[in-house]
């Protein structure tokens, strides 16, 4: 009983925290810091798994849709049935999936837009989604420019991150070598100025 009392003020403890932006308890993947040039930091990451999926539409209503879908995949929409609780992560039937930080979002052509989950590192073979819109995907290692800002991540205000992005990064020795990505880490009921979003996008060296 005190155990699930305990749980249960853990639960409330970290729902709270996330209003004001702190995200105790959820993982990120690791990358290396590689400095930082005209106020974008350069990360390295190496290869990653991901959840993802494509919807069709527009950009708010499409990174709804996708986080819906991967979402009851996280929650034991999958092979494994495995699921989590509020108070990430629980493994269950020897499968582990831990809620992640960031949610990310990209063009994939047209009207379409890519949501991804990243998947914990320890989760080397994930179980496989019911959903067929949902896939499992290996994110290759890149080097990222990225920029971030806080606020409601609006189309808008992520059309005006990623100018800022792309406008910046010829003051570095850095260029684009594909397009720009948004990254979401907080729930909508965090406070505005307090969430953290980035835009990012692979680059590689001007000098080779």
């Amino acid at each position: 009983m005190l155990r699930r009392i305990g749980a249960l003020a853990a639960s409330v403890l970290l729902g709270a925290c996330t209003v004001v932006g702190v995200r105790a308890g959820t993982e990120e993947p690791r990358y290396e810091a590689l400095g930082t040039e005209a106020g974008l930091e350069i990360r390295r990451y190496a290869p990653r798994l991901a959840a993802e999926t494509l919807v069709q539409g527009e950009e708010a209503a499409a990174r709804s849709e996708g986080f819906s879908r991967l979402a009851r995949y996280i929650f034991g929409a999958n092979a494994g049935s495995a699921r989590i609780a509020m108070t990430a992560p629980v493994a269950q039937d020897g499968q582990r999936i831990a809620m992640m930080a960031p949610v990310a979002q990209d063009a994939a052509g047209g009207d379409v837009q890519r949501i991804r989950f990243f998947l914990p590192a320890a989760l080397r073979d994930p179980p496989a989604p019911n959903d067929p819109r949902v896939t499992i995907a290996e994110v290759p290692a890149e080097t990222v420019a990225v920029l971030r800002f806080s606020g409601v991540p609006s189309p808008a205000a992520v059309a005006e991150a990623r100018a800022r992005l792309l406008a910046t990064l010829p003051a570095t020795r850095w260029q684009a070598t594909g397009p720009v990505v948004g990254w979401f880490y907080d729930p909508p009921w965090t406070i505005p100025a307090l969430r953290r979003n980035e835009v990012a996008v692979p680059v590689a060296s001007r000098g080779g």
